[in-house]
């Protein structure tokens, strides 16, 4: 999970905006794309889910700096039908492909009912709710997920079979807040967390559930994507292009109406309340409240940036020579 930092400074995302943008242009990204990227990292800061924020850049900034990625991909339509589209990332970071991919899907399926997207050849796509936000306001249900290179190590824990990718769902509501779950397969159980061990012993069957979860992102989204499990069957003309994407897109309608879906939401987020909070927490919401919440606030009062972060862009900072917006 994504926990607000207790130390911090505030910064206007506007800043942190202007410093990605800043960042991508020096390293030769093409003034759209730099405005994209810097986009989508700076809204995941407002989300407060930093993980996949502005602090990416300083290891995206490198990748391209150092010829693993491509800073200028000619992203293109590989294959296409009436219900799917392949996008072809060149080489570059994922989101430009994926990004693409995801508003064809949306447009396919608001014509034929379903469609699905793929994106391919390309590096991190970031947080996989960045995509099926773009799906709300078009009366859709939608799902997401990446799939990487995975390199399993003979004797290596178990868990490290569900890779690191992420995938998200979508579910609209009307006056509530929209549900968009968001998450990590495997999250809390990564072979360097503290909690890994515990939760093996105490509630084994979640683990299985979620090396379950990563393996359908690393099928659906790395091995459907062209991302062979042997590395020997992969060739790369860019080192870094070592992932794919999925979306799958279909509309409410062809099973009710989206206004009694969306109420039907609005009632169940509404009742849900109205339940005890878990230990620790003063509300019981589903995915995509608090995001909502923090973006309000972050907007009105500046993003908390802590240590860490700030570190990391500090760094990046100094290898591009460029200045930190504090």
């Amino acid at each position: 999970m994504n926990v607000p930092p207790t130390e911090f400074i505030r910064v206007p995302h506007t800043d942190l905006y202007q410093f990605v943008e800043r960042a991508c242009l020096t390293v030769n990204m093409p003034p759209a794309d730099a405005a994209l990227l810097a986009q989508l990292l700076t809204d995941n800061d407002l989300r407060g889910v930093v993980s996949h924020g502005t602090q990416q850049i300083a290891t995206y900034a490198r990748l391209m700096r150092e010829g693993i990625l491509n800073p200028t991909p000619n992203v293109h339509i590989a294959k296409e039908t009436p219900v799917s589209t392949i996008y072809d990332g060149d080489g570059g970071l994922g989101y430009f492909a994926a990004y693409k991919s995801t508003l064809a899907t949306i447009e396919k399926a608001k014509q034929q009912g379903i469609a699905i997207g793929q994106s391919r050849n390309h590096g991190h796509f970031g947080a996989a709710g960045i995509y099926t936000r773009l799906m709300l306001g078009h009366d859709l249900l939608g799902y997401v997920t990446s799939g990487h290179q995975l390199l399993l190590e003979e004797g290596a824990p178990y868990v490290t079979a569900a890779g690191g990718s992420p995938h998200s769902f979508l579910s609209p509501a009307n006056s509530e807040q929209s549900m968009i779950l968001d998450f990590g397969a495997i999250h809390d159980m990564y072979v360097s967390s503290p909690h890994r061990q515990e939760i093996e012993r105490i509630a084994p069957a979640v683990v299985f559930r979620s090396v379950g979860l990563g393996a359908i992102c690393q099928s659906w989204g790395g091995f459907l994507a062209g991302v062979p499990f042997d590395t020997k069957r992969s060739p790369r003309t860019w080192e870094g292009a070592n992932q794919g994407s999925l979306a799958i897109a279909f509309r409410i309608d062809l099973f009710i109406s989206p206004e009694q879906f969306k109420a039907e939401m609005d009632e169940y987020i509404q009742n849900i309340a109205k339940l005890e909070p878990i230990e620790g927490y003063s509300e019981s919401l589903l995915p995509g409240a608090i995001e909502a919440q923090r973006d309000s606030d972050y907007r009105a009062q500046g993003i908390p940036v802590g240590p860490q972060h700030r570190e990391r862009l500090e760094g990046i900072a100094e290898y591009l020579d460029i200045q930190v917006p504090w």
